[in-house]
């Protein structure tokens, strides 16, 4: 083949690698950094683990298939290990004794994934499964892999060919559905299905779903057509075939593209990995539902409200969580490139450029443009500087007045796609002009999605259903939304926020420590989760308002400075006992020092993934600590992000830095002693350097 993505450098059979699955990715990382496959084994073990943070890697059948993304990744490359004794990698029927670490580059080429996808299916049968665990070579590994991701020319097909093998990853046979003989005559008596499969990297999950869900399909005598939004190029399927189509499956860990097209139809939705551990299931209730006219369905045409959720679906509470993260993630490159560029006006121009550009109101005035240009001889230091300066905060002012609106609007789009999008920016901009501000944007982004799904479900003759989507639907969504805030829930809101503000802004010794203490804690728990985001949620919308004061300011101000303790400390932990740590980690820890002085918790993940008892507990301690001391010191911090960077955005630098080496010292010092009785696991193995142990 012309690119070989696995040799026998990167093969390991019968080997002892860790007793989890951090110690087996360091390993198999290791490995490829021996074969000259990554520069820096470090960054590909910090994505694997990332990646395996967010869910487990483990499938049934005793296989693992961990993958990253990584810029140190040279080409698409892949590490294999043969295991003894197993590991467990979460799968539901046990530890897994064949792992393959998948390792594409960051801008990795279609001719990669396809590849790199190919032998993801080929792990869906079970011969090719049986071959591995047979292998007696390293060389017997390579030629099985290249077989599988470069299949012989296609040969006639023999009615013994016809049947299909059942894959490994499916359910045991005495589990799956029950199909009579007469249903299995043929497909033209059940309907048509179709599926997306669509995990976040795009390069293993999404096609061993299609597979799986293919296989079952063909055992059941259904006519099954699939679309894999991977990362090898996407075939959208033909509108007849979506037409035809009985009912859809969305197995998904991402968002569907083109969801639209499928509007309508009867649809059973879980996560990815549900579509490979129980496809079977899967199937028959996707023939179930295609029957059922009280089924749910893609856009909400028709339900029943009082109907269970499918098998493995999310629930109300999850799908609230995934709308609401949704929107602080759409809103916060707003805030932050309003907030830096707003520093960036004080930098030039100093403090007071906020009270010369914007009108008593708090916002930029009609005559902005005359306002701009009189700044230079309004402030005493006029001057090119001063004008560049009043330049950068008027933009910045404006990107940051977005924000509360985008909140309201993604939040709306992740529970009614598209068309919720309109009345959600209609619930941002009514929130700020009645002074509900983000409290408001939450609510009125809840409120204009679901209204927006149950407008979507009115049946409407044939002529008026191309105006439903871009006319009726924002329309009559706008107007829901936009009523219920300004008449029922506009008041209540805004003297919500106002207690808010009020409380905030008499907060002074210990009130205000006791919430430094709380931001802090939740800033260092989940490293870049929900009570993360959250308590910057809290942060930035605060200082997002146009009243925005000293309260807020010191708020933002703790949770910056707790969000950089994690990685720090790990960082600081790293040099105080090297010992404590493997050399992967000790790498890590390099790179933590920038990643914490730029205010990217997420720098700490590796070391919590891989000890999170020890790890997680020190660093809130160092985080409590932290903020606390940010709010006694009354430390005011303007930009959003940007660490060690925005020291000019400070009103005391340094009593931030004060603040900020207390807490990294605290949690530097838990941690390394919490070590000291017992290192990580898989530290020893992963200090030694791969070896072939023949079988």
């Amino acid at each position: 083949m012309a690119q070989q993505i696995i040799t026998v450098d990167t093969v390991r059979l019968d080997v002892d690698a860790g007793a989890d699955p951090t110690a087996v990715i360091t390993y198999l990382a290791g490995t490829l950094g021996g074969a000259g496959r990554t520069t820096d084994p470090a960054d590909l073990i910090a994505g694997a683990l990332a990646r395996e943070a967010k869910s487990a890697t483990g499938l049934p059948g005793g296989i693992a298939i961990p993958h990253a993304r990584a810029e140190s990744v040279t080409e698409a490359s892949l590490a294999m290990a043969r295991l003894a004794p197993k590991v467990d990698f979460g799968a539901p029927d046990g530890p897994a004794d064949i792992v393959f670490l998948i390792a594409a580059p960051a801008g990795g080429a279609s001719e990669h994934m396809k590849l790199l996808s190919s032998l993801a299916r080929a792990l869906v049968r079970p011969d090719f499964v049986a071959d591995l665990r047979s292998a007696d070579t390293p060389e017997r590994i390579v030629e099985l892999v290249d077989g599988a991701i470069t299949p012989a020319p296609k040969k006639a097909v023999t009615p013994s060919d016809a049947t299909p093998a059942a894959p490994a990853t499916t359910p045991a046979a005495d589990a799956a559905p029950e199909v009579s003989p007469a249903e299995t005559t043929g497909a033209a008596a059940k309907p048509s299905i179709v599926a997306i499969t669509a995990c976040p990297t795009g390069i293993a999950h999404t096609y061993m779903a299609a597979d799986a869900l293919k296989y079952a399909a063909e055992r059941a005598g259904v006519e099954f057509h699939v679309e894999t939004q991977g990362s090898s190029a996407t075939t959208p399927f033909d509108p007849t075939v979506i037409s035809d189509a009985g009912a859809v499956i969305f197995a998904t860990d991402v968002g569907v593209k083109g969801k639209e097209r499928f509007a309508g139809k009867p649809v059973i939705e879980s996560g990815v990995k549900r579509a490979i551990n129980e496809p079977d299931k899967m199937i028959a209730e996707a023939v179930a539902a295609a029957g059922n006219p009280h089924a749910a369905r893609v856009g909400g045409d028709v339900s029943d409200a009082d109907a269970p959720p499918a098998g493995g679906g999310v629930g109300l509470g999850g799908k609230t969580r995934q709308a609401l993260m949704t929107g602080v993630s759409y809103m916060i490159p707003f805030v932050a490139a309003g907030g830096l560029l707003m520093a960036l006006g004080f930098l030039l121009a100093g403090y007071e450029i906020g009270k010369s550009t914007l009108d008593p109101g708090g916002s930029l005035s009609d005559g902005a443009y005359i306002a701009l240009h009189n700044t230079i001889t309004n402030l005493p230091d006029g001057g090119i500087g001063t004008y560049l300066g009043a330049v950068s905060f008027a933009i910045g002012s404006a990107a940051l007045g977005l924000a509360v609106p985008v909140l309201a609007a993604y939040i709306s789009f992740a529970i009614a796609d598209r068309p919720g999008i309109a009345p959600g920016f209609v619930a941002g901009l009514v929130s700020v002009a009645i002074g509900a501000n983000f409290l408001g944007a939450l609510l009125g982004g809840l409120i204009a999605g679901v209204a927006c799904l149950w407008i979507a479900r009115i049946p409407l003759p044939q002529w008026a259903r191309g105006l439903q989507p871009v006319v009726i639907i924002p329309l009559l969504g706008s107007a829901v939304v936009g009523g219920l805030l300004y008449v029922v829930l506009g008041r209540p809101l805004s003297w919500l926020m106002d207690k808010l503000n009020d409380g905030l802004d008499s907060m002074s010794g210990g009130s205000a420590v006791l919430l430094g203490i709380v931001l802090g804690l939740m800033m260092c728990f989940d490293l870049g989760g929900p009570l993360n985001k959250s308590a910057y949620l809290f942060a930035t919308a605060g200082i997002a308002t146009a009243s925005a004061g000293d309260a807020q300011y010191q708020i933002m101000a703790a949770v910056m400075c707790a969000g950089m303790v994690p990685p720090l400390a790990m960082a600081l932990s790293t040099v105080l006992r090297p010992g404590l740590y493997s050399d992967p980690e000790r790498e890590n820890g390099k790179a933590a020092w920038l990643l914490g002085a730029s205010f990217i918790s997420e720098g700490a993940i590796p070391f919590a993934a891989t000890d999170p008892l020890r790890v997680i507990p020190s660093t809130m301690l160092g985080g409590a600590v932290t903020g606390a001391l940010c709010m006694a010191f009354g430390v005011e911090l303007r930009a959003p992000h940007g660490g060690v960077f925005v020291f000019f955005a400070m009103n005391n630098w340094a009593l931030f830095l004060v603040a900020l080496v207390a807490g990294t010292v605290v949690a530097a010092l838990a941690v390394t002693v919490a070590k000291q009785f017992r290192t990580s696991n898989g530290a020893a193995a992963d200090t030694a350097q791969p070896q072939t142990v023949s079988a």
